[in-house]
């Protein structure tokens, strides 16, 4: 049996990352230094949300550009790891009852790509993609995440890629970081506190425990969703850290969290 790989979770901020070398791309780049090298990688991110669960099957998953007015060398940056059909299947074993699709069309949207050409450079790990259903609620990803966990024993890398607070509406978009807001601050200290305390019930009804900070700090479930899976994935001996701190125009969380 192959050791029981970390689970990852990193906020992964603006697309243009994934051609910046910035305080946050090198901590991105030394986790993937740090980690031993998985079988595969299982990534949620993010921009894969949508009415059902579905896990990518290609042998050669696409490099997805899923935004627009950006520079043209972002459209050009190609990530070309391979798929893994088999650890797709898994994974469609290990969620039964719960069905998931197999999709040949999607591929690696920026959630994934942006922070893993920092990550695993070399492209040369086999990445599959699990979609978020986002017609369940929280409790649901979470119950993803530890039904997931058993990979982590097989060498496979559970990735969460999303932002703890995501609020566009507020963001800096000037040259001129601002300082970050009083709300992203008090809600990210508190998912933290929550995550080291194991004080899961929270940050699964968070709309309703975690204040009218969390209105503003997770508008909508797409980025904040990923976090409980990698939530989910934790046993009770794994250790928790958080190799990647900072707020990025003022209303985006880079929390990273590592489990194990």
């Amino acid at each position: 049996m192959a050791d029981r790989m970390p689970a990852l979770f990193i906020g992964h901020g603006n697309p243009m990352n994934a051609l910046l070398v910035n305080p946050y791309t090198q901590r991105w780049a030394a986790i993937g230094a740090s980690l031993p090298k998985p079988k595969a990688i299982l990534s949620v991110s993010a921009h894969w949300y949508i009415e059902d669960a579905a896990v990518t099957v290609s042998t050669a998953p696409r490099t997805i550009h899923d935004f627009g007015g950006f520079p043209r060398e972002l459209y050009q940056v190609q990530y070309p790891a391979p798929g893994d059909p088999d650890l797709a299947m898994r994974i469609q074993k290990l969620l039964t009852p719960v069905p998931v699709r197999r999709d040949d069309r999607w591929g690696l949207d920026h959630g994934t790509w942006s922070v893993l050409c920092h990550v695993y450079p070399q492209a040369d790990i086999p990445v599959v993609q699990l979609s978020i259903d986002e017609t369940q609620p929280p409790s649901f990803h979470y119950e993803i995440g530890k039904r997931l966990a058993l990979l982590r024993e097989e060498g496979i890398l559970i990735f969460g890629s999303g932002n703890v607070v995501h609020n566009l509406h507020a963001y800096a978009w000037g040259r001129h970081a601002p300082e970050p807001y009083d709300w992203a601050v008090s809600f990210e200290t508190r998912i933290r506190e929550l995550l080291l305390a194991g004080e899961y019930k929270p940050l699964l009804n968070y709309e309703h425990q975690l204040g009218s900070e969390a209105e503003l700090a997770v508008p909508t479930p797409d980025h904040y969703l990923p976090l409980l899976y990698v939530a989910g994935s934790r046993i009770q001996s794994d250790s928790l850290t958080f190799p990647v701190e900072g707020v990025d125009g003022g209303s985006v969380s880079m929390l990273a969290v590592q489990v194990g």
